[in-house]
């Protein structure tokens, strides 16, 4: 009786489960895309650093501003390296000075020898303190130079035309060799670079070209066709993937490095199950849960699991499913059935 009783609470679940409308997850034969997540990057990024300690005085730019190539960005206080080239040009005056002297000295020992005045020793030592003074005249010309290039170091100019992302420093800061005090890039030139599985990286087709999803872009600029895409020949020993940079055309507006963005790549005929094309379900089995997106898949006795899994484009009312599924897996059309089924 007691047996008998608990068959009967026992089978009507498990009739149910039976009954589930369940179909495998398959992936898309011939060329597929498999997206990889990746960031939007700035080719020509640069932190503008110091190359002399000096304090902060003046401050010509904000973060957002557009500058264009050798723009003042920053000053630093410069009296002393200014009292220095002032100093080395003086020193400079006083060596041609003597310059002068020793030239006209020299000049009238020529005569004089050449009258027989002197000796050939005497002039020998007039030509030699000439020679001795104008390389002293270029030696203090390329000091006064030094000093002058080093008082050029507290003035801080944009090495190309961009906009500044970052300006960690304030008036009155102190200012070292090598500490960051602007960041600047240049917003025509972006790309997408993102970590390719290196087995995917061998298989993936010349065509249909790759593609760029930028889901932060209103919809209708969210997908780009990219203007270049390199594969760079390193491979990360740890994680055994391949950087893929996708360049974004000229003109491509609303997009700044360090967006999220994904690179969609054509895979062409690889088999499913080396993971290398996407797994498809349709729309309908997507049970969303607060933060939570997940299926209903069968389990190996038929009962129904709720697993968690992350999803890529649409297509119809079929959905890519990126990760947490595999392929032959019965995921259950009816997501409302499987929640009742315990």
């Amino acid at each position: 009786m007691i047996l008998s009783a608990a068959l009967a609470l026992f089978t009507p679940l498990w009739s149910g489960a039976a009954g589930l409308n369940a179909e495998p997850a398959t992936s898309a034969g011939g060329d597929s895309y498999s997206a990889f997540d990746g960031v939007v990057e700035a080719v020509r990024h640069t932190q503008i650093a110091a190359q002399v300690a000096g304090t902060v005085i003046r401050l010509d730019a904000k973060v957002g501003d557009h500058v264009v190539a050798g723009q003042v960005l920053l000053r630093l206080d410069a009296r002393a390296a200014d009292q220095n080239a002032l100093a080395s040009d003086a020193q400079v005056q006083a060596a041609r000075a003597t310059l002068d002297v020793a030239a006209k000295d020299f000049e009238r020992q020529k005569m004089l020898f050449q009258k027989n005045y002197i000796s050939q020793a005497a002039l020998e030592r007039a030509e030699s303190e000439f020679k001795s003074t104008q390389a002293q005249v270029n030696a203090q010309q390329a000091q006064s130079g030094a000093a002058r290039t080093q008082s050029g170091f507290y003035i801080v100019r944009a090495p190309f035309a961009g906009v500044i992302a970052e300006v960690p420093v304030s008036l009155g800061d102190m200012a070292m060799p090598g500490r960051a005090l602007l960041t600047l890039y240049d917003p025509t030139a972006l790309r997408v670079t993102a970590a390719v599985p290196q087995t995917v990286a061998a298989r993936s087709g010349a065509t249909p070209s790759p593609r760029i999803e930028l889901p932060g872009l209103p919809a209708a600029n969210q997908w780009i066709v990219p203007a270049r895409v390199q594969l760079l020949p390193i491979v990360d020993a740890a994680t055994h993937t391949v950087d893929l940079r996708a360049e974004l055309p000229p003109g491509t507006s609303g997009v700044a490095p360090g967006m999220f963005a994904r690179l969609w790549l054509p895979v062409s005929g690889a088999s499913s199950a080396a993971g290398a094309l996407p797994l498809r379900v349709s729309g309908a089995a997507i049970v969303r849960r607060a933060e939570m997106t997940g299926l209903y898949v069968l389990d190996p006795g038929g009962k129904p699991v709720l697993r968690q899994v992350r999803l890529g484009r649409v297509e119809g009312d079929q959905v890519e499913v990126l990760s947490g599924l595999m392929p032959g897996e019965r995921v259950v059309a009816d997501p409302q059935a499987a929640a009742r089924v315990r």
